[in-house]
């Protein structure tokens, strides 16, 4: 009786015991599959980065631009006054790649109406407070050109 009882007991501890650790051991395994595989699409999704990345180098990519067909004045007024409005409101609690995918944007724009216009501009090697700063100066510039920014 006695040892049937210790066979009991022993078989009970051991599954107790044995269980929760099995469970865990293939669950373990598992994430370590899915993390293997999430690896593996990683380092695809890298090399095609870098191919990508070896494929624009050297490329000025704002010849490419100014080959394109040009963007009327209106569509680029309409764009800066679209674009303001996202960086004035949607942005606050954005990311910041957004912010500055928006402020570049903007930018951009605001370099576009300055070509049309015939205003001078000096946006691109600026940053911080003096592209900020130049910013205003510009969108001054073009509203006294006759280009309606703020609607």
């Amino acid at each position: 009786m006695a040892i049937a009882q210790i066979v009991v007991f022993s078989s009970a501890l051991v599954t107790l015991l044995g269980l929760p650790c099995a469970v865990t051991a293939v669950r373990r395994v598992d994430d370590l599959a899915r993390r293997r595989l999430w690896a593996v699409h990683r380092e695809e999704d890298n090399r095609a980065l870098r191919e990508l990345d070896r494929a624009f180098h050297g490329i000025d990519t704002c010849e490419m631009l100014a080959a394109l067909k040009a963007a009327s004045l209106d569509q680029i007024a309409h764009d800066l006054r679209r674009l303001n409005r996202v960086r004035r409101t949607e942005v606050a609690h954005s990311p910041s790649w957004r912010k500055d995918a928006v402020e570049r944007a903007y930018d951009l724009r605001l370099c576009l109406a300055c070509e049309c216009l015939g205003v001078d501009e000096h946006l691109t090697p600026l940053e911080g407070i003096d592209r900020e700063l130049e910013r205003l100066r510009v969108e001054g510039q073009l509203q006294k050109a006759g280009l309606t920014l703020h609607a």
